[in-house]
């Protein structure tokens, strides 16, 4: 069986072309996806990390409300006692300043996220961990 993956974005996201993008990278990774689509509340959120308990969850934006967003949101999937410990990662364009990608990436990481990937980090580390993720999941 294949370990579950949910992927979302934030609410003020609509974009849909990093949500099939990220789908599908996921799946060639080895993961079933759950998509929530755009412009998805935290409370829409939260309900899906309790109905479906995911082996992972990953927040894709390219708004550049990242960074404002992505804290409430992992503060809300934190407070799911279940939740704790389940790799969640956000990446793509935390915020309208690029120079600002570092900052955002450790305050978030500070703030709950295992593993944050700003649009200056390459694919290829999102990647890996993935594939970490999976044979844990194995």
């Amino acid at each position: 069986m294949k370990p579950t993956a949910l992927l979302t974005t934030i609410p003020s996201d609509s974009h849909n072309w990093n949500l099939i993008y990220m789908q599908l990278l996921l799946q060639e990774n080895g993961f079933e996806v759950i998509n929530l689509g755009a412009c998805t509340t935290y409370e829409e959120v939260a309900q899906a990390c309790c109905n479906i308990f995911p082996e992972i969850v990953v927040v894709s934006t390219v708004n550049g409300h990242g960074y404002l967003e992505g804290k409430t949101l992992i503060e809300k999937i934190r407070a799911i006692p279940e939740m704790k410990d389940i790799p969640v990662y956000i990446g793509g364009k935390l915020s309208t300043d690029k120079n600002m990608s570092y900052r955002y990436s450790v305050e978030l990481e500070n703030a709950g996220y295992s593993s944050v990937y700003p649009e200056t980090r390459k694919i290829a580390d999102f990647i890996s961990e993935l594939k970490k993720q999976n044979k844990k999941a194995a």
